[in-house]
């Protein structure tokens, strides 16, 4: 694909939704911090479900930390992985707590290193919590990256760097939410809906599906 219709499918997303947001709810970097790490192989709207009784009862390092392993395992039993992510999300409120003044740090190494954390969820953060112009590539961003011919890559982080070289600065800070909300409701696994995509003439996937007339 080159770079002219590249910047043309981006204006187009741009266009249909200026001002993307993640699905997730979150009013701070500590609840986004926390919904990331519970969202691994898990839909947003069941964490929102979880978190949105979690956080009136608890929503700091401490308050959660005080609840427990097990206590935090009654919020969060309907996510699955819930017992290894009730087990990191405490030991990473205990680190932010003693090694970061109960802070999210806006650092991608610090991130990193918090228990159930990985590249993917600090990217998140960094970009929706800190402004960062990052590109967090899961299932969906890599499927439409490679299907539309966007960025291609064999793997995540592949196509990661190629969308970071391809994607213009003024859409760098976007261009996760579009992708993530186009393969979450048009361009998803089994049958992309192709007859109602916005981008589905600019788009180089061969073996388009179109409705039964």
């Amino acid at each position: 694909m080159n770079n002219d219709k590249r910047r043309l499918i981006l204006e187009r997303l741009r266009e249909n939704n200026p001002k993307p947001q993640t699905e997730l709810n979150w009013s701070s970097p500590f609840e986004l911090l926390i919904a990331v790490l519970l969202s691994a192989q898990a839909t947003d709207v069941s964490v929102n479900k979880a978190t949105d009784k979690l956080y009136p009862i608890a929503n700091t390092p401490e308050s959660i930390l005080a609840l427990g392993v097990d206590g935090l395992k009654q919020y969060i039993k309907t996510i699955g992985l819930f017992n290894s992510k009730a087990e990191n999300t405490i030991k990473t409120c205990k680190m932010l707590i003693e090694l970061h003044n109960s802070e999210v740090p806006e650092n991608r190494a610090a991130l990193e290193a918090l228990p159930g954390v990985g590249r993917k969820t600090a990217n998140v953060v960094l970009n929706t919590a800190f402004g960062w112009p990052t590109i967090a590539v899961d299932t969906h961003i890599y499927r439409v990256s490679n299907r539309t011919k966007l960025a291609m890559g064999k793997t995540v982080d592949d196509v990661e760097a190629k969308l970071l070289k391809v994607i213009p600065s003024e859409f760098k800070l976007d261009v996760h939410h579009w992708l993530i909300l186009h393969g979450r409701y048009t361009c998803i696994a089994r049958k992309p809906r192709c007859g109602s995509c916005i981008i589905e003439d600019l788009c180089e996937f061969k073996e388009k599906i179109y409705p039964e007339e």
